[in-house]
């Protein structure tokens, strides 16, 4: 018992103390588990002990990520991306297959671990890019559904490739002794193809018939903890079946999620095993660690990296024709290239069994653990390469098209993000016509087939502004995602026609004072309205009355900006908020003030608020309600 616990805490603490790590380096978990992996194994040597238990145990994890993505494979996802995903993303792991294989051989590699490789290669980190992406607000764009395609169509190819693998086996031996550990080794072949089908066709089927009804029984009963148990039966059992006939574990698992991704236990099932896939994929991919050898670590580093490099150089060479092919335009044919650019965790997986077989001696493999772990720690740097490359391609866009001439306008707009098109379209909707300006090529063509008087040019520049008619204008909304920039078009404005109307979009509470103290009339911070109904919403589900709750906002809302107006004096653009005690002080007292206007300290200002169903009073008519 001393011993277990002694090696459980050397894995976990390791694991724990590598990943945070990891995480705050951006690199992601699963370098995280790797290097805890090599801290357990080849630095400690705690992982000599049970290694071969351990792993098995740990392969566990493989499989239920497997059932796992067979329940993500929703079919009416995959009909609407049918074109990029069997067209993008086939012609992606084929060429990348092929490209290594060749290059591979070339090296005097076997074809054999030439298409191993090459099946390690097509595959890109399914974790990082999807995190990457979402946290740079990408996924919605042309690049970042492109990617989740091709993403998508790696994580089916990974069947075939488990099922093409052991075909690479140079030796009889592994084949025979998989045959001989199943029950199917005394039957002829016919028999033994007619069992495997029949194998098949009971996963499926059973995974449609009877486990549901298990399921549903198990959900009335209200068992919770049950349902995990029934959750993880079903994986493992699948699993044993699967080993029995000599067919691969993964393959069955996947099946059997394909079989259950329409079924009412979807989501149960997925938050049941999600934590015991997430422990026992960490646990595999420190077994991958600990089996890296530091002596061939020290001895072919130069290897290392110019395989790393060579790597992405590849990938990068086959994505972006690909991209083109696809009319992806410059960015977003970046974004694909640069994104899904490195090798993927299933990568690992692939080179455990290739070396379990015999297709790869343990010193290949630890090479390539290594090549993968470093191509998954440049992707932050690929992600950056890509932001600098946003930027020149945007300049050079500028350069190749000059901005244009606009017509002039007595309302103008800046900028057509999310923010600019609803304020379009509600400007258009009641007659008025204004004249918008974007640095974006692409946007303003397309705006233009609307029959909008759309115009390519930054807004920030004096001379654009001044052509669209700001000395005459009436109106000017900021719509634009530049922050700085913003504040500098406000002021120019207002320096140009002291009587323009200037309505533009603030960020946050900070960029709120800036673009005041510019002269703006109107500011609007962008997520203050809808957090606002969206809390008003939820005090009416807690039960409070529409009616109240309509007085509430408008009394927030009141005091909110009633707090900007005190606070506006106390902001200082040189000395950081945290650093300003005033500034603070202000912001308590503002919070103070506010919760006592919610608890019914509102004085006179309780009695004359309006009914939310009732019209504005006749001196406001022609003033705008204003949230924020």
């Amino acid at each position: 018992m001393e011993g277990l616990a002694t090696y459980a805490f050397a894995y976990l603490a390791a694991a724990v103390l590598a990943v945070v790590v990891s995480h705050r380096l951006g690199l992601g978990s699963v370098v995280g588990y790797i290097i805890a992996g090599v801290i357990v194994g080849p630095v400690l040597h705690f992982a000599d002990t049970g290694a071969g238990y351990l792993e098995e145990f740990s392969e566990f994890g493989i499989i239920m990520m497997l059932f796992l993505i067979g329940l993500e494979i929703d079919p009416q996802m995959v009909w609407r991306l049918r074109n990029k995903l069997i067209g993008l993303g086939g012609l992606q792991v084929t060429a990348t297959t092929f490209a290594v294989m060749g290059c591979s051989i070339g090296f005097g590699l076997t074809w054999q671990q030439g298409m191993l490789f090459g099946f390690v290669a097509a595959l890109s980190s399914t974790a990082i890019v999807l995190q990457t992406l979402g946290e740079k607000s990408l996924l919605e764009s042309d690049g970042g559904r492109s990617s989740f395609a091709v993403l998508l169509f790696q994580d089916l190819a990974v069947i075939p490739m488990l099922a093409c693998i052991p075909i690479l086996s140079s030796g009889a031996a592994v084949g025979s002794q998989q045959a001989d550990s199943g029950v199917l080794s005394s039957l002829p072949a016919w028999a033994s193809t007619v069992v495997t089908m029949a194998t098949v066709g009971f996963v499926v089927a059973g995974g449609h018939f009877l486990s549901r009804p298990i399921f549903r029984m198990i959900a009335k009963l209200g068992l919770r903890e049950v349902f995990t148990a029934a959750a993880l039966l079903l994986v493992v059992g699948i699993a044993l079946l699967m080993i029995l006939v000599g067919l691969s574990p993964a393959l069955g698992a996947f099946l059997a999620g394909v079989v259950l991704a329409n079924s009412e236990f979807k989501h149960e099932l997925e938050n049941d095993i999600e934590p015991f896939k997430g422990l026992l994929l960490g646990l595999f991919f420190m077994t991958i660690g600990a089996k890296i050898q530091t002596l061939v670590l020290v001895q072919s580093w130069p290897t290392v990296l110019g395989a790393t490099l060579g790597l992405i150089a590849v990938k990068i060479v086959v994505l972006l024709p690909l991209a083109w092919i696809f009319r992806l335009r410059s960015s977003a044919g970046w974004l694909l290239a640069l994104g899904l650019a490195q090798a993927g965790e299933f990568g690992f997986v692939l080179l455990s069994i290739g070396e379990q077989i015999g297709v790869l001696t343990r010193s290949m493999a630890s090479t390539s653990v290594l090549i993968i772990a470093l191509s998954m720690i440049l992707t932050p740097g690929l992600f950056v390469l890509y932001d600098r490359l946003v930027v020149m391609l945007e300049g050079r866009d500028r350069a190749r098209r000059p901005a244009e001439r606009p017509d002039e306008g007595t309302l103008i707009v800046a900028g057509l993000g999310r923010f600019g098109q609803i304020v379009i379209r509600m400007l258009l909707a009641n007659g008025y016509k204004p004249v918008v300006l974007d640095y974006r090529a692409d946007v303003v063509d397309d705006l233009r087939k609307f029959g909008i008087r759309s115009f390519f040019g930054d807004a920030g520049r004096p001379d654009l502004l001044e052509s669209a008619g700001l000395a005459k204008a009436r109106l000017l909304v900021v719509a634009i995602d530049d922050a700085d920039r913003a504040v500098e078009i406000v002021e120019h404005a207002r320096r140009v026609n002291p009587q323009v109307k200037i309505i533009v979009r603030a960020f946050d509470r900070l960029h709120y004072y800036r673009l005041e103290e510019a002269g703006a009339d109107n500011i609007v911070r962008e997520l203050f309205a809808s957090s606002v109904n969206a809390a008003g919403t939820a005090l009416e589900f807690l039960g409070m009355h529409p009616y109240e709750v309509e007085k509430r906002k408008r009394v927030f809302v009141k005091e909110d900006r009633a707090g900007l107006a005190k606070m506006a004096p106390l902001f200082d653009s040189v000395t950081p908020v945290a650093d300003n005690p005033d500034f603070i002080a202000g912001f308590n007292d503002i919070g103070k003030i506010i919760s006592d206007a919610m608890a019914g300290d509102r004085g006179p200002f309780d009695e004359a608020v309006a009914r939310g169903w009732n019209p504005p009073e006749l001196e406001t008519r022609h003033r705008p309600a204003n949230l924020s």
